[in-house]
């Protein structure tokens, strides 16, 4: 499928000489004549990639590739600057803003071919699904350390292997790593003045865990604790923000996981807030078996202690036991020690609905 690429360019002989050349490239090719109408094209058409000129009017080329980047939408589609100047601070402002490349007019066919197919394949390799493991996740900083020639990424990174129960990290720690789960599962849990924990989040192989204290520049403001045996890879803080403040992709990938968490802990609170216990633990095992069912399995078995389900639920120990006693008198469980079996799964959901 040809790709889509969006040209805004105010001098039409520039324009149409380029146009012509990315047609013959079998290119489909969008147009426009400043800044102002390239950011409605960008915002409606979704181009796979985007050649701006910096000197125009209405609006230049640093006010459209600004605008963009605020955009969620629009944010990650690469991005290169034309430009008749070839002073260095031009290139430092436009690639401090996140362009991905500069080309110099007058430019040959081959420099402008070869830049977008470079920008476009390096767009699809972050784009890309990578295996959640170790060695997915070395494939995705290998891939995006080349983008960025950091030559170092690969290899300062470190494996630790944590028993059930071991922290990852503490609240009010000072963080020094991300932290992916290669194997196991881990969860963060906050504590209130008087001690009573309550479990914020749960995570699986192929999540990261602890960015969001790292990006907004504090300490932790919750534990993370290894919910099984895990094997967990260590992120060095300064690798990972060389990654993420060099490559528009990747720091788009961290927005979105943030936005994600914002928005499902949101809506975690307001359960915990206006719903019954009975409520809130039917949410609380579906939400552990979707969380943690593997591909292909219909194994509704969950290992789950009662303490750890009270602190997802946000209640006391004895009133999640008994909920559960009234589900197993129900037929929605079956109860084994830590063993939880979902024998209803369809009326847990209505239950949580």
């Amino acid at each position: 499928m040809s790709k889509t690429v969006l040209l805004i360019e105010d001098n039409l002989e520039m324009r149409e000489n380029t146009s012509e050349i990315l047609e013959l490239a079998k290119y489909l090719v969008l147009t426009a004549s400043n800044g102002k109408e390239g950011v409605k094209v960008a915002q409606t058409k979704k181009p796979d990639i985007i050649i701006c000129d910096i000197m125009m009017p209405v609006l230049d080329g640093y006010g459209v590739l600004h605008m963009l980047g605020k955009d969620p939408a629009t944010a990650s589609i690469p991005f290169i600057f034309l430009t008749a100047k070839a002073e260095k601070m031009d290139y430092r402002k436009g690639m401090g803003l996140g362009a991905d490349d500069y080309l110099t007019k007058p430019f040959d066919d081959t420099e402008l071919l070869n830049a977008i197919e470079i920008r476009l394949r390096k767009s699809e390799i972050l784009r890309g699904e990578y295996a959640k493991n170790a060695e997915g996740l070395n494939e995705f900083f290998n891939e995006a350390s080349g983008l960025i020639e950091l030559s170092n990424l690969s290899t300062s990174r470190e494996s630790r292997k944590f028993k059930k129960k071991d922290e990852l990290y503490h609240e009010d720690g000072l963080p020094k790593f991300v932290f992916f789960i290669n194997k196991g599962k881990v969860k963060t849990s906050k504590s209130n003045s008087e001690g009573k924990e309550y479990t914020i989040g749960l995570f699986k192989e192929g999540d990261f865990v602890g960015y969001n204290s790292m990006l907004e520049g504090t300490h932790y403001t919750e534990t993370a604790e290894a919910l099984e045996d895990s094997e967990i890879v260590l992120i060095p803080r300064e690798d990972f923000f060389k990654l993420l403040f060099n490559n528009r992709d990747v720091a788009h990938k961290f927005i979105k996981l943030l936005s994600n968490e914002v928005i499902e802990k949101e809506e975690r609170l307001l359960k915990l807030a206006y719903d019954s216990v009975r409520k809130r633990v039917a949410e609380s095992l579906v939400m552990l078996y979707e969380k943690y069912k593997k591909n292909g399995e219909n194994d509704y078995s969950l290992i789950v202690s009662r303490d750890d389900l009270a602190n997802l639920v946000g209640t006391a120990t004895e009133s999640v036991i008994r909920t559960l006693s009234d589900f197993k008198d129900e037929k929605l469980i079956q109860i084994k020690g830590s063993n939880i079996t979902i024998l209803n799964y369809d009326k847990l959901v209505k239950m949580r609905n």
